[in-house]
């Protein structure tokens, strides 16, 4: 059976037969070519459907897609020096999930309001996409220089009875019929697991209600 496969993992199976899931995010014909921009929330990848090498069924197919519909593809990767990724994969077969029609977000210019109102959209964007994953790099960096010396990683609670700078500018919460707060700092927490464990640091995310 063909080994199902991440975007992401194409380096290690240049020139082999593979299957992925995958959701289409472009697509361009030219005759007897579709070109298939792809992506699986690892990487963005393109490939390429040429009605010569396939069913007439699956070329019909490659063609009706519209965008963010969800399908599995078997294909062969080749490397590409032309593609960012440096990859793109040759498509023999495909069966398509679920065809998606009426997704809001169009390759074209939306301006910041009306992609901040589909945020959950958004993000499978190529460039939320690249910024998540430029955080990811960061946060693991940070994590792994503390331990390495030795710090522990201390979470402080979101929520809390006051401000820890006696500050009045605070997110209200009723909590159970009490009064709590989105926490403002982590600082009085991390003191108290500074005094158990020595060594510590604390990661947010902490709110701020200033106008």
């Amino acid at each position: 059976m063909t080994e199902l496969i991440s975007i992401r993992e194409s380096s290690k199976h240049v020139d082999e037969e593979v299957r992925m899931h995958v959701w289409l995010t472009d697509k361009r014909s030219s005759g007897k070519i579709v070109f298939l921009q792809l992506r699986d929330g690892t990487a963005f990848l393109q490939g390429v459907v040429r009605k010569n090498d396939v069913s007439e069924e699956v070329f019909e197919a490659a063609k009706g897609l519209r965008q963010e519909a969800s399908f599995y593809l078997t294909g062969t990767i080749h490397e590409d020096a032309r593609s960012h990724f440096g990859y793109e994969i040759q498509i023999s077969d495909l069966e398509v999930v679920s065809n998606n029609e009426g997704y809001p977000i169009t390759n074209k210019e939306h301006g910041i309001d009306f992609l901040l109102d589909h945020r959950h959209l958004w993000l499978r964007s190529r460039r939320p996409f690249a910024i998540m994953q430029i955080r990811n790099r960061i946060f693991k960096a940070t994590v792994d220089f503390f331990e390495n010396e030795g710090f522990v990683k201390f979470d402080a609670p979101l929520l809390m009875h006051s401000a820890p700078e006696g500050t009045t500018e605070l997110f209200h919460i009723d909590y159970f019929d009490h009064d709590a707060y989105l926490s403002q700092s982590g600082q009085l927490y991390g003191e108290v697991g500074a005094e158990a464990f020595g060594k510590i640091f604390t990661f947010g995310p902490t709110f701020r209600a200033e106008a």
